[in-house]
């Protein structure tokens, strides 16, 4: 079953001091998020990937057993009857009288001894070995890979999360706007310079800006519940987002500095790399099982009719494997082996465009969210001077409210546009910085 992960006590509010009342919400930041995402119980991608680096050793480990020595013990008693004839042995001995007997026994043998055996040469043997140590190297790079996706999607969940905040207090200025219009509407009403159909008008907006509190309301909640998700926490857990969501400038790059950053700092293009040299050696060694093999090999012990009647005996040699026909399996696995490595080769050429294509569009998206982030801040400006000056001249008698409610509706959309403008810049920083191989940077601090 997947244990999953509590909120840890150290990052949690004081309680209330009544037990009836909920406990206070957690105060969460961008970094607080993912580092509970990358704890050891966290996201299931991360916990997975560490296996995988368990996995890759033990592994390695296999691989390197055939190059190390092998060392067994055995002690052994029999007792034994023998029909000589069955084994060809038929000694006729001209001796009146005497015949050589057929069954010979019972007699009894024990052998107590140590055997072992070194592989002195076996390049084929180095090779997977070679292999085994690249593959715990690359699962350690993937291992990096899987947290840089992981705090990738928690950034994602956490901006999304902080949009939908900001919608929500949106929508509660709308609604305070709506209800002071509204007031202001049976003010006028009430002093002999406003209609009936103006106080209806006002209704009816602030009707529907409470509906739209109400919708974003809810959508803060299921991209709360998201973010819960994605960091691997229990989903009853109440928490407040401490970081708001505003501009804040990234560090500016060229394409050609992203790039180099991207192909020297990526974990999962180094991981790949890495593939690529396992598939390498595992094909250098297919290749070299042609060649021949030495291994030295011996035993001591001691051997008798009974423990006590026991001498000491040993063998020790060397035996040299030269292989010369298996019926085609060494040359079908070479052309296996070789197929593999030609597979991950591309593999890697592949990710490495598809590096430059995510530098690429990333910085396109961030210049064109930068612009977006100019023109939404100047249309909330004046969005805000149109609605102060719309309820001035409304108060004033010299306009109707329907100057007030357009003015209203604008404002809705310029704030509606900066909170769209902000999310996209904030997504397409994180694109660049994953892009890069730089996101831990940027949720630590140390990267804008």
């Amino acid at each position: 079953m997947r244990t999953r992960l509590k909120l840890p006590l150290a990052l949690m509010l004081p309680l209330a001091a009544t037990c009836a009342q909920s406990p206070p919400a957690l105060k969460l930041s961008l970094q607080q998020a993912v580092e509970l995402a990358l704890a050891p119980s966290g996201n299931t991608r991360v916990q997975l990937a560490r296996e995988m680096i368990e996995q890759a050793q033990s592994r390695a480990n296999q691989a390197r057993a055939a190059l190390l020595p092998n060392i067994d013990g055995y002690t052994s008693y029999q007792d034994q009857t023998r029909n000589l004839a069955a084994f060809g042995i038929r000694l006729d001995i001209p001796v009146p009288g005497f015949r050589m007997p057929e069954l010979v026994g019972p007699f009894s043998v024990f052998d107590a001894r140590l055997t072992g055996s070194q592989t002195v040469f076996d390049f084929s043997a180095i090779r997977r070995y070679q292999a085994g140590r690249t593959g715990v190297e690359a699962a350690k790079l993937e291992d990096q890979s899987a947290q840089d996706q992981v705090t990738d999607q928690v950034a994602r969940s956490y901006v999304t999360a902080q949009r939908a905040q900001a919608v929500v207090d949106a929508a509660r200025a709308d609604v305070e706007l709506g209800t002071r219009l509204l007031n202001l509407a049976r003010s006028q009403k009430a002093a002999g310079t406003g209609t009936g159909i103006e106080v209806t008008r006002a209704e009816v907006q602030l009707a529907n800006q409470r509906q739209r509190l109400l919708v974003a309301e809810n959508a803060l909640s299921r991209a709360q519940l998201q973010l819960l998700r994605t960091m691997g926490v229990e989903l009853d857990a109440r928490i407040e987002l401490s970081d708001e969501l505003r501009f804040v400038p990234a560090l500016v790059t060229t394409v050609s500095e992203a790039l180099k950053t991207a192909l020297s700092t990526r974990a999962d293009l180094a991981a790949q790399q890495k593939r690529e040299k396992i598939a390498e050696f595992e094909y250098s060694a297919a290749k070299f099982e042609r060649l021949p093999s030495l291994a030295a090999f011996g035993d001591y012990g001691s051997i008798g009719s009974s423990v006590t009647h026991a001498l000491p005996a040993r063998t020790y040699g060397v035996s040299l494997r030269v292989p010369i026909f298996d019926g085609g399996r060494r040359d079908a696995r070479r052309a296996a082996s070789g197929s593999l490595y030609r597979q991950e080769q591309i593999r890697t050429e592949d990710l490495r465009q598809q590096a430059e294509l995510d530098v690429r569009t990333a910085l396109d998206s961030l210049q064109s969210a930068e612009a977006q982030i100019k023109a939404a801040s100047e249309g909330l400006d004046l969005a805000r001077e149109e609605v102060a000056s719309s309820e001035r001249r409304y108060q004033a008698g010299v306009t109707t409210s329907i100057e007030v409610t357009d003015a209203q509706t604008r404002l809705e959309r310029a704030r509606q546009n900066h909170i769209d403008a902000l999310f996209n810049y904030s997504v397409a920083k994180i694109d660049l910085n994953t892009a890069m191989g730089t996101i831990g940077a940027l949720v630590s601090g140390s990267r804008p």
